[in-house]
C-alpha cells in the first residue's frame, strides 16, 4: 500500500466503507444475519491469514493470546455485525450508519474507565454534540412510529411499522455498545504487543465461528441463495469492506496519525446517508439535516489531533503503545 498516494488511500476507505452499509441490504432477506456475518468473516479471515502466510508473517500465538483474540473477534467481527444486519432490516442503512457515529464517544469513555486513558473536555463535548445530532436524525422516525401507534389505537393502521423503528434503533444502540467493547478489547491486545494483521485475521475467524455457532443453535441453515447479487455483495463486503479498507486505513494511520486519518469516520456516514437516499428511497427532512450537521461537527471535534492523551502503559504490555481505532463502518 505504500506506493499509493494518501488521497487514493483515503478515497478507497470512504468509498468502500461508505457503501458497505447499503451493500449489506443485498444480504438481507436471503440468509439470516447470523449466517451472512459468519460467511462474510470466514472468507475475510481466510484472505487475511493467507496474505500473512505469503508474506512470511508469523501466525503462531499462545493459547492465552487466542483467548483474548476470540473475545475481540466475537465482539468486533461477530455480535456487533449481527446487530448491524438486524438494524438494517428495520431502518434505512444511512440512519444506522449515522447512529454508529456515537461509537468514538462510547469507546473513549470506556478507555478512560478501564485503561486510565484520559479524554479531553473537547472530546466529551464533541461526543455529546454528536449524540444530539443522532437524536435529531432519529426523531422523525420515532415521530412516525408514535403516529403509527396512535392510529392503531384508534383502529387504523398497523403497529408493525411503528414497532419496527424502535427495534431498529435498539439494534443500532446494541451494535454501538458491542463494537465499542470490541475496540477496547483490540486496544488492549495491541498494547500487549499482538501484531495487527494476524490478530485481525484470527479475530475475524473467531467472529465467524461465534456467529456460526449462534446460527446453528437457532436452527438456521447455511444454504446460500443462487443469486448473483448476494454473492457479489458477500465478496465485496469481505474483500473491499473488511480487508482492503483496513489495509488502506492502517497505512493512513502510519502516515498521518490517528487524528487526520479519523476524518474517514466523518465522511463515511455522510456517504452512507447519500447512498441510502439514492438507492433505498429514504427522504430525510429538515430536522434530519440539522442532525447530520451536528453529528458531523461532533465527530470533527472528537477526531481532532490531541483529543486523547497518551494512555499509560498497561501491565504486561509492550512498551510501545499502538492505536486501535474505532471502526468507522461495518
Amino acid at each position: 500500500m505504500s506506493r499509493f498516494k494518501t488521497w487514493q488511500l483515503f478515497a478507497v476507505c470512504v468509498l468502500s466503507w461508505g457503501t458497505t452499509w447499503h451493500v449489506i441490504t443485498y444480504q438481507l432477506g436471503h440468509t439470516t444475519p447470523e449466517v451472512g456475518v459468519a460467511l462474510r468473516f470466514a472468507l475475510a479471515s481466510v484472505l487475511v491469514l493467507a496474505v500473512c502466510a505469503l508474506r512470511g508473517i508469523p501466525l503462531r500465538f499462545a493459547p492465552r493470546d487466542h483467548a483474548v483474540l476470540a473475545l475481540q473477534g466475537a465482539l468486533m467481527f461477530g455480535l456487533s455485525y449481527v446487530f448491524v444486519y438486524h438494524a438494517e432490516r428495520h431502518l434505512p442503512s444511512g440512519l444506522v450508519a449515522v447512529g454508529y457515529s456515537a461509537s468514538p464517544l462510547v469507546a473513549g469513555l470506556g478507555a478512560q474507565a478501564l485503561f486510565g486513558q484520559r479524554v479531553s473536555l473537547r472530546f466529551v463535548g464533541g461526543g455529546i454534540l454528536g449524540l444530539m445530532g443522532v437524536a435529531l436524525i432519529f426523531w422523525p422516525e420515532f415521530g412516525k412510529a408514535a403516529a403509527g401507534i396512535a392510529s392503531t389505537a384508534h383502529g387504523a393502521g398497523s403497529l408493525g411499522a411503528a414497532a419496527s423503528v424502535g427495534v431498529g434503533a435498539a439494534f443500532t444502540v446494541g451494535a454501538v455498545l458491542l463494537s465499542s467493547s470490541g475496540s477496547l478489547s483490540a486496544s488492549r491486545n495491541r498494547h500487549r504487543g499482538l501484531p495487527f494483521w494476524p490478530s485481525m485475521g484470527f479475530g475475524m475467524g473467531y467472529g465467524a465461528l461465534t456467529t456460526a455457532a449462534i446460527a446453528l443453535a437457532m436452527g438456521h441453515r447455511f444454504a446460500p441463495p443462487a443469486l448473483l447479487s448476494w454473492w457479489v455483495s458477500l465478496v465485496y463486503l469481505a474483500l473491499a469492506g473488511s480487508v482492503l479498507s483496513f489495509a488502506c486505513y492502517l497505512t493512513l494511520q502510519e502516515r498521518l496519525g490517528p487524528g487526520p486519518s479519523g476524518a474517514i469516520g466523518v465522511m463515511t456516514p455522510l456517504l452512507a446517508l447519500v447512498v441510502s437516499i439514492g438507492f433505498e428511497g429514504y427522504r430525510p427532512g429538515a430536522i434530519t439535516g440539522v442532525g447530520v450537521l451536528l453529528a458531523v461537527a461532533g465527530n470533527v471535534l472528537m477526531l481532532r489531533r490531541g483529543r486523547v492523551e497518551q494512555p499509560p502503559r498497561i501491565a504486561g504490555s509492550s512498551s510501545t503503545p499502538a492505536t486501535s481505532p474505532v471502526r468507522p463502518a461495518p
